[in-house]
């Protein structure tokens, strides 16, 4: 079956050749259509970025970052999956993730999200009047506190003490146990025991009388949180944009 016609000077279709151009052209057309849509899609920001992060690091450090950016760039989604425990994030297809600086696995890309923090433990002032006010870590046991546990089968959450070359690790006992912080802040409003929170959570609370910080000579400095990813090679625009919007800058 001859498709073209061939002579010294020039080349030309048979009938069969014109009629099965006839059929194709649609499907080439679409065709360079697809193509040029997916090398925008290389060289522009668009497409989704799927991030696995935790509830304090969401609505703390992750949207008010990036909600300026997707009304900037409309053609990003943005999955976020809400996880307090740690996530491999190459298991389950995630481009990047958000955790405290010393969590990070060492061969992962990590870019600072966020400065140094300290823990806050807090109670009501009702409970402390009730149950006394420790003065070091240790009288804790005695107390009631507010556990949280951050993944479905791992253990409660030790809470960390440090002054000066001291170091503690307590497991301390209550009627609550959370997989989330931010309900942990109503219960020590309502009296029922000590929590243990991130300093930037507790700080308006101590400010409007909610509740009272205790220990807070013994609170260690936690490594700012940290987003990070496998590798920069095939990086999307659309992760780069996010990541850029996410870094820490110093307000120095």
């Amino acid at each position: 079956m001859r498709l073209l016609m061939r002579t010294t000077r020039k080349v030309a279709p048979t009938e069969i050749g014109e009629k099965l151009m006839a059929a194709l052209e649609p499907r080439l057309d679409a065709i360079e259509t697809d193509i040029s849509a997916l090398l925008r899609f290389r060289d522009t920001p668009a497409g989704t970025v799927r991030l696995t992060v935790s509830d304090h690091i969401l609505h703390e450090y992750v949207w008010p970052a990036l909600a300026p950016v997707l009304k900037k760039y409309p053609d990003i989604q943005v999955e976020l999956s809400q996880e307090n425990g740690f996530i491999d994030i190459v298991e389950g297809r995630f481009d990047a993730g958000v955790r405290l600086g010393d969590d990070v696995v060492k061969d992962m890309i990590a870019v600072r999200i966020g400065a140094d923090w300290q823990p806050a433990v807090i109670g009501s002032a009702d409970y402390l009047d009730k149950a006394g006010m420790p003065s070091h870590p240790s009288e804790l046991v005695r107390h009631s506190c507010i556990n949280i546990r951050h993944s479905g089968a791992g253990p409660l959450y030790a809470w960390e003490f440090e002054k000066g070359a001291e170091k503690l690790n307590l497991k301390v006992l209550g009627q609550l146990i959370y997989n989330s912080v931010y309900p942990m802040l109503a219960s020590v409003e309502a009296g029922y025991g000590l929590a243990y929170v991130p300093d930037n959570l507790a700080e308006p609370g101590i400010r409007q009388g909610r509740w009272v910080r205790i220990l807070k000579e013994w609170s260690p400095v936690f490594k700012g949180y940290h987003l990070y990813y496998p590798s920069r090679r095939q990086m999307s625009p659309a992760l780069r944009v996010i990541i850029d919007a996410l870094r820490y800058r110093s307000a120095g």
